[in-house]
């Protein structure tokens, strides 16, 4: 999908204070806006190559002397002077880190809690009910209550942990499976029910909106708009970012049928749900992101890369003197001019398209240029630099000077055709944006480890648990600075998954607290907690009785056997099978100790 250039409409090289200067010949582009280059593949982005007619003009610029003057047009070596770039003082408006009581010692589950807070679990309680009640036709829909979600979740994130092709196969008895958490936890036609009815939005609310539907009033993101709310504000609370942030895309991978639904090429996922992120770029915490939905009108009319910045980086709550990365989809020095004047500087790769970039040929390198081989203009507070790796990598930068002595190793071929390492040199944009830049990255590789990939029709089911991985690896994040300061052990994110799992299943709720259930459930029906989940204590008599209904309503799968069954346990509610060959009510109650 080809994505949006920022620049001004000026060519940068002509000053029209020399009347002898004259204005070079630009190709002209069919554009109404900022420029339409051709989508890249990585965040280097090649020089575009030239026709057979300027080859000649390009040697003949090659040769010419280099010049020494930073007030001239052309392009300046590594040996050229530049003057310091302007300097901003770092004035964060919280202290960065954790904002959470440092010396104190957080559980995964209050650290997870932190984002999945409880009134935002209680949102999604009601929701979910009030859908179940409107879906459910045949029979009276039973309520669940906070118990049964925080065992939902517990799955959940358990599927991330160990993973198998279908939702069925974490509940079969066979021996290739045979896991014993999920039965334990919760029964499958349970969590199916649950997943079934799985609302964030108020079914009012959507049915409002939809009535909107065509027009500019339509709310495409009506249906996750509460939890997203809520989960964005509780990412901005409890973590202030460091001096050094990044800007990127993330993919939310999906190929379901929707209009929300876009294709990024240069992703490892690239069909899903976008999501613009501001991530801190040493630790990876995903401080400020929004759901991209697809419209084409954007707020400022500068286009999508440069308003998706300037939308994630929130002056009033970050503060000034922020050091922003971003790649070539982002770039352009009206943005870098803009943020500059917000006092934030601003570093990235460039397109070489992009309206604003000096496109003069006065002292350029030429193509075979060895590795090592920088140049560099300077234009107020801007800085563009050019500099040959592999291939040739353009800079833009507002807080770099254009050479500071910095080397790194590269193969070089010698003149006998020999490759050997040497210290060639490196412009300090380039060296400071690889190191900075995989802010948004980390994030995305601590995700992927783990994540939650079930297949669903719903896009906002996806992101549900997308926001579930958001919650949880921002938590782990926390954990890691919390173990760095104290000078503890930190965990691995496995182990913090795993411990995360078990005190949700193990977690207490308070008898009059939110646990209750929004409403009770009708006499003789399913209760709607298992007697397993929140540490919830048992009835002490289990009964077997037969399930309500005719021969194929009142069968259901054994949870100790999988085989089906009319009989269930009136304490546990859990269906067991209860005959001479197989007696699996006793033996389930007296594996479990009941």
């Amino acid at each position: 999908m080809p994505r949006s250039v920022q620049g001004s409409s000026e060519d940068s090289d002509w000053e029209p204070g020399d009347p002898q200067h004259k204005r070079p010949r630009m190709t002209p582009t069919r554009s109404t806006g900022p420029s339409q280059p051709p989508p890249s593949t990585s965040g280097f982005t090649p020089r575009r190559g030239k026709g057979r007619s300027h080859r000649g003009r390009r040697k003949a610029a090659a040769s010419a002397p280099a010049s020494t003057n930073s007030s001239t047009p052309g392009w300046h070596s590594m040996n050229d002077e530049d003057v310091d770039p302007p300097s901003l003082p770092f004035k964060p408006k919280r202290k960065p880190g954790p904002q959470i009581v440092s010396t104190a010692s957080y559980t995964p589950m209050e650290l997870f809690q932190l984002f999945f807070t409880s009134t935002m679990l209680k949102t999604v309680l009601n929701n979910s009910n009030a859908y179940g009640a409107i879906r459910q036709t045949q029979k009276p829909w039973q309520d669940i209550n906070l118990k049964d979600l925080y065992s939902f979740l517990a799955i959940v994130i358990y599927t991330g942990l160990v993973k198998c092709s279908s939702l069925s196969d974490y509940w079969r008895a066979s021996r290739l499976y045979s896991l014993p958490l999920p039965t334990e936890i919760m029964a499958r036609r349970k969590f199916l029910n649950i997943l079934a009815v799985l609302h964030p939005s108020d079914p009012k609310v959507d049915a409002e909106n939809d009535e909107k539907k065509g027009t500019p009033a339509y709310d495409r993101l009506c249906k996750i708009k509460p939890l997203y709310e809520q989960i964005l504000e509780a990412c901005k609370s409890n973590f202030h970012p460091f001096q050094s942030i990044a800007v990127d895309e993330r993919m939310a991978k999906s190929k379901a049928r929707c209009s929300s639904k876009h294709c990024v090429k240069n992703k490892p996922r690239k069909w899903g749900y976008k999501l613009f992120v501001l991530a801190d770029s040493s630790s990876g915490y995903t401080w400020n992101f929004f759901v991209y939905d697809g419209k084409s009108a954007v707020e400022q009319g500068q286009g999508l890369s440069y308003d998706s910045v300037m939308k994630l980086v929130e002056q009033n709550v970050l503060g000034t003197g922020y050091k922003l990365f971003v790649d070539n989809f982002y770039t352009s020095p009206t943005l870098f001019k803009d943020l500059h004047q917000k006092k934030i500087l601003a570093c990235g790769t460039i397109r070489p398209v992009v309206i604003g970039l000096p496109n003069t040929a006065v002292n350029t390198m030429p193509r075979n240029a060895p590795r090592g081989t920088m140049e560099w203009i300077r234009q107020n507070e801007l800085l563009f630099v050019r500099w040959m790796d592999t291939r040739e990598v353009v800079m833009c930068s507002t807080m770099h000077k254009a050479y500071e002595g910095d080397t790194v190793n590269r193969r070089v071929k010698g003149a006998d055709g020999q490759w050997t390492i040497a210290k060639v040199p490196i412009p300090a944009a380039v060296k400071d944006y690889k190191k900075s830049m995989g802010g948004a990255d980390i994030s995305d590789a601590l995700i992927s480890y783990y994540n939650i990939i079930h297949k669903t029709r719903k896009w906002y089911k996806k992101l549900f648990y997308h926001f579930v991985d958001i919650a949880i690896v921002n938590a782990f994040i926390l954990h890691c600075h919390i173990s760095r300061e104290k000078q503890q052990k930190q965990l691995t994110q496995k182990d913090f998954r795993e411990r995360l799992v078990l005190q949700l299943i193990d977690c207490t709720v308070e008898a009059d607290g939110a646990g209750s259930s929004a409403s009770a459930p009708a006499s003789g029906a399913e209760a709607s907690t298992p007697f397993s989940a929140c540490g919830a204590e048992p009835s002490p008599f289990h009964k077997p009785q037969y399930i309500q209904g005719d021969s194929t309503v009142g069968r259901r799968r054994c949870t100790h056997c999988q085989q089906k069954t009319p009989v269930m346990c009136v304490s546990c509610q859990v269906s067991l099978c209860f005959v001479p060959k197989r007696d699996c009510f006793n033996q389930w109650h007296d594996a479990n100790g009941l």
